[in-house]
């Protein structure tokens, strides 16, 4: 790559802990190896996962760099040895294992997605890690279908924000939690049914006045007390799907709802799942929610924009949960 730098400016996790660990550190210049591609990055995402990453509790997969950063947007400058040379110059958004919060990144070919039309930089890269992660688990693993009830936690989030929206368009109906009336208020305008301001509103009461029988399925990041509660809010054969755990790992549950209701629990993590597997999400992605994209139906949700050398503020305000939608770097 003779007329890319050596080096680079990178944000690193000195050591675990609070968001002052991040700090800048010269890098070298990654290559792309086989089935990958070099993206010069203008903009790259901020999520949760990061802050779990950034805190020591969330390893990057075997042979993954260090550098956080899952999700980036920006112009392919190199190809690795049996990707075509066409690929250069292309304009691409992508997920990725790591290594975002850089001016350069490697990305596996069938993980990058060309913007939607009419997006800039910025935009797309607000996609990949929310618009994967939902379209697994809401739609692929959680089975959500038109007409269905379907219950999202953390209705504001970046997650929250883009599974509202989906579900909306693809015919559910939509209930969310938030925590503050505002912020119901805005899982509303993106498309909510029914939005419920937990601190003032208990979501088992809320759905079983709304509904005849619970929610078909419940898209949780909370875990811990919220477990029980989730199944008590399941209709019959309902679904719960773990993401995330804001509130722990562990709980205490009463099994006899999963029985009586035939209910299904289950979960999962993207970002140690196989390039083929991210690559399958990235073609339906393309195929059934780039057109809604494009057409304005959906939209990601930007609070925010820092730029890359001020990424310790951007956790801050992540780990504040003042932010409604997405966090972005500029690069």
């Amino acid at each position: 790559m003779p007329s890319l730098p050596a080096t680079m400016t990178a944000v690193e996790i000195a050591k675990p802990g609070g968001p002052e660990v991040l700090r800048p550190a010269e890098r070298p210049v990654p290559q792309p190896g086989a089935g990958e591609v070099l993206v010069k990055v203008a903009a790259a995402g901020v999520n949760r996962p990061d802050v779990v990453q950034r805190q020591g509790n969330y390893a990057p997969p075997p042979g993954t760099t260090d550098i956080p950063g899952l999700e980036i947007a920006g112009t392919v400058v190199a190809a690795g040895p049996d990707v075509g040379a066409d690929w250069v110059g292309r304009a691409v958004t992508a997920l990725v294992a790591g290594g975002g919060y850089a001016p350069y990144c490697t990305a596996p070919v069938p993980q990058c997605l060309p913007y939607p039309a009419g997006f800039d930089a910025l935009r797309a890269a607000a996609l990949p890690e929310t618009f994967f992660t939902v379209w697994s688990n809401v739609f692929d693993r959680g089975g959500l279908k038109p007409g269905e009830r379907f219950l999202v936690h953390g209705g504001t989030s970046g997650i929250g924000t883009t599974a509202i929206q989906l579900a909306k368009a693809f015919g559910a109906r939509v209930f969310a939690t938030a925590g503050s009336a505002a912020k119901a208020q805005a899982c509303r305008d993106l498309g909510a049914d029914v939005a419920i301001d937990y601190r003032s509103e208990d979501f088992v009461a809320v759905v079983a006045r709304e509904t005849k029988d619970g929610v078909e399925l419940i898209l949780d990041m909370v875990g811990g007390s919220y477990t029980q509660r989730n199944l008590q809010a399941l209709a019959p054969d309902g679904r719960l799907v773990q993401i995330a755990f804001l509130q722990g790992s562990k709980g205490e549950i009463n099994l006899l709802p999963v029985m009586l209701k035939r209910l299904t629990i289950t979960g999962s993590t993207l970002r140690p799942r196989s390039v083929a597997f991210k690559g399958a999400i990235a073609r339906a992605l393309a195929e059934k929610v780039w057109p809604l994209l494009a057409a304005g139906t959906v939209k990601p949700v930007i609070h925010k924009t820092f730029p890359l050398a001020e990424a310790a503020e951007a956790h801050r305000l992540m780990e504040s949960s003042a932010h409604v939608g997405k966090i972005m770097l500029a690069v």
